[in-house]
């Protein structure tokens, strides 16, 4: 069997895979793995979102990667570069677990169901479907999508392995 090439998004971090590529990142717990991929071009782009909101940030500039709402204009900038078309977009996202049950009733370390819910605000605005989703519960994952068929892949030690 052939090794697919993989291509790593770190966390805070984004990227683009395409041509058989398969993009993947590590150690998603409160944090959001959102995937987009242009089916007709076998283009699929990748963002480890840490945070709901740059409203927050402290250092400038600021890492766009790192939150959700401008690492997902930013991610599709990046996909348009590589020949998607905004338009045959879809989403794909995994991760916003609540790791610790304990500081759940606290809204502001609510930090992953806020993730989720900042992602799919913005995908909403923006017009591009959520098809499928692994989101929420209190373990962590490993994603990874498929550049050629736009299968995403969601590893955890507690779940096994699911493909959306």
């Amino acid at each position: 069997m052939i090794q697919q090439p993989i291509v790593k998004v770190a966390m805070a971090d984004l990227n683009v895979a395409a041509g058989g590529e398969c993009i993947r990142t590590t150690g998603l717990g409160s944090c959001v793995g959102l995937t987009l991929y242009d089916a007709q071009r076998k283009i699929g782009g990748m963002a480890h979102v840490m945070l709901p909101d740059s409203s927050i940030a402290r250092e400038f500039p600021f890492n766009r990667a790192k939150y959700a709402d401008t690492a997902v204009p930013l991610l599709i900038e990046e996909l348009e570069k590589a020949g998607a078309k905004r338009e045959r977009l879809t989403a794909k996202m995994a991760g916003g677990a609540q790791m610790f049950a304990s500081l759940a009733q606290n809204d502001s370390l609510r930090i992953g169901p806020r993730n989720v819910e900042s992602c799919a605000q913005l995908l909403t605005r923006i017009g591009i479907p959520v098809v499928a989703e692994d989101t929420g519960g209190n373990y962590g994952r490993t994603i990874e999508l498929d550049s050629e068929t736009g299968i995403l892949t969601v590893r955890s030690a507690q779940k096994g392995t699911k493909e959306l």
